[in-house]
């Protein structure tokens, strides 16, 4: 059997009875689109978050998007974020009609380089979106000084970081709103896509619900563009609401898978060698990924795939090098951390239904691998 990095059968089979009663439950309960379960998973992921408001959409990048649009941003504006973030989080800037601007990252934690942002605000930048990577948060506080000095938005991207927290701060409580995805490998994952939108303000809240919903307020009359369908599903919703009951129980698991790997890879890691994951201070890290580097990470997971090990790279290409992208100007060395990581970062497996017998066949092929190089 291959090992992967992430794989939901497990929970599944541990979960199968309640999963297939939310599925039931929202089949017989004769509303299908925006009914109770979508309601209730709103009010309670905005309860666990002590956020007063959430919107349900269908997926994350569409919460990026969303969230942008009903915070007044477009075209002709600019977005500040990172390139080193999956890439539906740039997709997102640019399809809300505004131009993304890449800050680097901090080689030690591998998120935004808060020293470098101010120098990155021009006249036409409108908000900060920091991306909360693998698991950890970003250090808010630098960002909100800019942000009120210089009159910008901050919308937080919190796919990789359901119930992190900083400095006890919730992932989502500390910016004007936050964007959520539910894609299944997520740390709150859903059976397909799905998505949110928190925040603590009325008016960006009925503005995402508008946006969601065609651009209507009530049915048939549209009383903004653009429109979107982009609703969060009833039956997505109803498992949601049972995962999030147990999600501080996955994320109290994460971080036992993540103790064993530091344990067991601890003696390897040295200068120029295996790197581990770095918490960074007032963090509490959730481990939506368990991601280490090496010089050698090709080599690394070549061999690996001898041990029928597949890892994964988050993420090979930094988005400011891709073709899609290239319209945006950067030059190859323009952000050399978040591009000398690339070469280097690789994801071990990492879920809370992960088989302690396989994560320790992982811990062992990865030791003779290393030995070998």
């Amino acid at each position: 059997m291959t090992i992967r990095v992430w794989d939901y059968l497990p929970e599944y089979h541990d979960e199968r009875e309640e999963v297939l009663a939310a599925v039931a439950k929202v089949f017989e309960s004769g509303q299908l689109i925006l009914g109770p379960s979508v309601a209730g998973f709103e009010a309670e992921f905005a309860a666990y978050h002590g956020i007063t408001h959430c919107a349900g959409v269908d997926n994350g990048t569409n919460a990026i998007k969303l969230a942008l649009q009903a915070l007044g941003i477009g075209h002709g504006d600019e977005v500040i974020t990172v390139a080193n973030t999956a890439a539906p989080t740039v997709v997102a800037i640019d399809g809300a009609g505004a131009t993304p601007v890449f800050v680097d990252v901090r080689e030690d934690d591998f998120l935004i380089d808060t020293d470098l942002v101010e120098a990155a605000i021009g006249p036409r930048t409108r908000a900060l979106v920091p991306v909360h990577l693998y698991g950890q948060c970003v250090d808010m506080a630098p960002l909100s000084r800019l942000a009120a000095r210089h009159g910008l938005a901050v919308l937080e991207d919190c796919a990789q970081s359901h119930g992190a927290r900083h400095h006890g701060r919730q992932a989502g409580a500390m910016g004007d709103a936050a964007a959520f995805s539910f894609y299944p490998t997520k740390v709150l994952g859903a059976y397909g896509d799905g998505g949110a939108v928190l925040t603590g303000d009325e008016f960006i809240d009925q503005n995402v619900r508008r946006l969601r919903y065609y651009g209507m307020e009530d049915r048939y009359y549209v009383e903004r563009t653009p429109g979107h369908n982009s609703r969060l599903d009833e039956l997505q919703a109803e498992i949601l609401r049972g995962k999030l009951r147990r999600l501080d129980a996955y994320i109290a698991a994460r971080r036992s898978v993540a103790r064993r790997y530091t344990e067991a890879l601890a003696d390897l890691a040295e200068p120029g060698g295996l790197v581990l994951p770095t918490v960074s201070p007032g963090n509490e890290h959730v481990y939506y990924l368990y991601v280490v580097r090496h010089p050698r990470r090709d080599d690394i997971i070549e061999r690996l795939r001898a041990y029928d090990i597949a890892l994964n790279i988050s993420y090979p290409w930094p988005v400011h090098t891709m073709t899609g992208f290239a319209h945006l100007g950067y030059a190859k060395g323009a952000l050399p951390v978040t591009e000398k990581l690339a070469g280097e970062v690789f994801s071990l497996p990492m879920y809370p239904s992960l088989p302690l017998e396989r994560q320790q066949a992982v811990i062992r092929a990865l030791r003779e691998v290393l030995a070998g190089l």
